[in-house]
């Protein structure tokens, strides 16, 4: 993980060189010794005090990240000290799992005024419940499985195996060379395009690394148990080659709008790329079909899911205690926060995603770390839990085919491939060679889901909090974040935590806000017209404000329904555009075994 914390600010600061590293890593575990037994204001200390003497226009990606490793190393030497230990706790694994899950709160919606009631009321009646019985047909699965499993799943799984078998496991052969990609070793002057590879996965990265890292992953291992983070893992790694087949189209087909920006993405290369085939009319219904479920997806998961799961967190907090009978306030300043920046477009928001997700990243996963540092002596029983529990859950999770589908469905929310909303974004990368950008993307999936899911589940199956009835129920109600609030101040002495979760929890759920802003506003410009474009901003902001009001459940499956179905007119047309792909992918490795694609000189 530090490797991964090195690499994150590496991209930001590009300047680190070999001789200064290594004397920082050495003057590290000096410093080390110096707050080992003075506890985190030491720490803090000796971290940031080079930093504080130096001119503001000198500060080197040295010392930044010679800091960031002194307080990762720091907090964990300082939670394995006495006062911290493990044993000092009651172990929550102790604790017998009931013999199923509660049933969903009926209460909660009761303390809320008369008229948010009646919008959810009409939310969940007469959108959510019509919609679920389409878009979710399950074929009678509950019936010969004994659990409901959607289409949608089961084309998923297909999607990522075949596209992984077909492009030759570029996932793991080419995971290297994306690296130098999005450190931008391979940029030249005058490429086409409105962003840097680095901008453009960040943007990718801030619609995709969301609430759903933090919620979906609780929500997803307090109903379907440990186990479902091992399907997580499983699909962010068969999603990495379905996310680099689809942005290599999006760059492939790309072309630009009225005002000359960049319009690319699954309503581009569906209709243009099929009608080149000869399937012109196929492609048009999958290119409407897609651009219809993406809007939908914009508003939902993209964007009022991301204010219901960051609004639960901060009712949690006495200091917001107004915001239990009045949640419309959150709504209204997050509307207010979120437009600010959308008004600028892609470049404004390549620009504040650049700077704003790396850190985010960083600051969430330093948290992660500290908390698996100081209860090290559980993971070899948290990993345990998780192999048994994907392969042979207790019965209360649904059985195996129960758990598959609460991984694949939360991991698929999270990261998003094969759902081709992120190929929106890549499309905009300043490239001349459509499989590069496909390389960078492949990396979305690996961060966000086999990095911070993964982090984000141990941290809960460490902390035990799953097993808690009360936790339990929090799941069940779909209220995620307080889950994870739960596994993060577990340990009193890191109760100041939750001041980094919500932190984290706001600018996750914001940077999504900001990203699936865009992707909705190319879908909806797509179908209507540049002019549309301060109409969907509108619409976009009323959801924004309607997450705070309608309640988790109907959200979250409004959300799935629209972000899943996604991937099916989008891999539709991945599968019969496949060949394209596998050839250009050959053309680009033949390029860069003959040095015709090189690095800057």
């Amino acid at each position: 993980m530090l490797f991964l914390c090195h690499w994150l600010v590496l991209l930001t600061f590009k300047h680190v060189h070999k001789p200064s590293l290594t004397a920082m890593i050495a003057q590290i575990f000096g410093d080390l010794l110096q707050f080992s037994s003075d506890g985190l204001g030491s720490m803090v200390s000796v971290a940031f005090f080079p930093m504080s003497i130096q001119p503001q226009n000198r500060v080197s990606g040295t010392l930044v990240l010679r800091s960031i490793l002194i307080l990762v190393l720091g907090w964990m030497v300082v939670g394995f000290g006495g006062s911290q230990a493990i044993g000092q706790q009651v172990d929550p694994f102790s604790i017998p799992l009931p013999g199923q899950l509660p049933n969903p709160s009926e209460a909660q919606a009761s303390q809320l005024p008369e008229w948010i009631q009646n919008v959810d009321s009409f939310f969940g009646t007469y959108l959510v419940k019509p919609l679920e019985a389409v878009l979710f047909y399950d074929f009678g699965t509950p019936y010969w499985l004994g659990v409901k499993v959607p289409f949608v799943v089961v084309w998923l799984l297909f999607a990522g195996i075949f596209l992984t078998i077909r492009m030759g496991f570029i996932n793991v052969r080419l995971f290297g060379h994306s690296i130098d990609l999005i450190r931008g070793k391979y940029d030249h002057e005058g490429d086409r395009g409105d962003l840097s590879h680095f901008q453009a996965l960040s943007s990718a990265l801030s619609g995709t690394v969301g609430l759903g890292n933090i919620a979906g992953v609780a929500i997803a291992i307090g109903t379907g148990g440990p186990g479902a983070t091992f399907w997580l893992i499983f699909f962010g790694l068969i999603g990495m080659t379905t996310k680099f087949a689809e942005c290599t189209l999006a760059v492939m087909y790309r072309t630009q709008d009225e005002k000359g920006n960049v319009l690319g993405g699954p309503m581009v290369y569906l209709s243009r790329g099929l009608h080149g085939m000869g399937y012109g009319a196929l492609g048009k219904v999958l290119a409407v079909a897609f651009t219809i479920l993406c809007i939908g997806g914009s508003f939902g998961g993209g964007n009022s899911y991301q204010v219901a799961q960051s609004l639960n967190a901060f009712q949690a907090e006495p200091a917001f205690a107004i915001l239990k009978t009045s949640p419309w306030i959150y709504g209204v300043l997050m509307a207010l926060a979120v437009g600010v920046v959308i008004i600028g477009g892609i470049k404004s928001i390549g620009n504040f995603a650049g700077i704003v997700v790396p850190f985010m990243c960083l600051a969430y996963l330093l948290m992660c770390l500290t908390i698996l540092g100081t209860n090290y002596q559980r993971i070899p029983t948290a990993l345990t839990e998780i192999l048994k529990g994907a392969f042979s859950p207790a019965a209360l999770y649904g059985g195996f085919f129960g758990v598959l589908v609460i991984g694949a469905k939360r991991a698929c929310f999270s990261n998003e491939a094969g759902a081709g909303s992120a190929a929106i974004a890549h499309s905009a990368a300043k490239t001349e060679e459509p499989v590069s950008e496909g390389i960078v993307a492949l990396l979305e999936p690996f961060i966000d889901t086999v990095v911070v899911c993964t982090l984000t589940g141990l941290m809960i199956v460490v902390s035990g909090v799953y097993r808690i009835p009360e936790v339990q129920q929090l799941a069940v109600d779909n209220k995620g974040s307080m889950v994870t609030l739960e596994a993060v101040t577990m340990n009193p002495n890191f109760a100041w935590f939750k001041y980094v979760l919500y932190t984290a929890i706001f600018f996750f759920a914001y940077s999504t806000c900001v990203s699936w802003s865009y992707y909705g506003e190319r879908c909806f410009v797509s179908l209507f017209g540049q002019k549309s474009s301060l109409i969907y901003k509108f619409l976009f902001l009323s959801f924004t404000v309607l997450g705070s009001i309608v309640q988790p459940n109907n959200i979250l499956e409004f959300s799935d329904m629209m972000i899943l179905t996604m991937a099916i007119p989008n891999l539709i047309g991945v599968f019969l555009l496949s060949n394209q792909i596998y050839v250009q992918l050959q053309v680009y490795i033949a390029k860069l075994k003959s040095g015709e694609i090189g690095p800057q000189r």
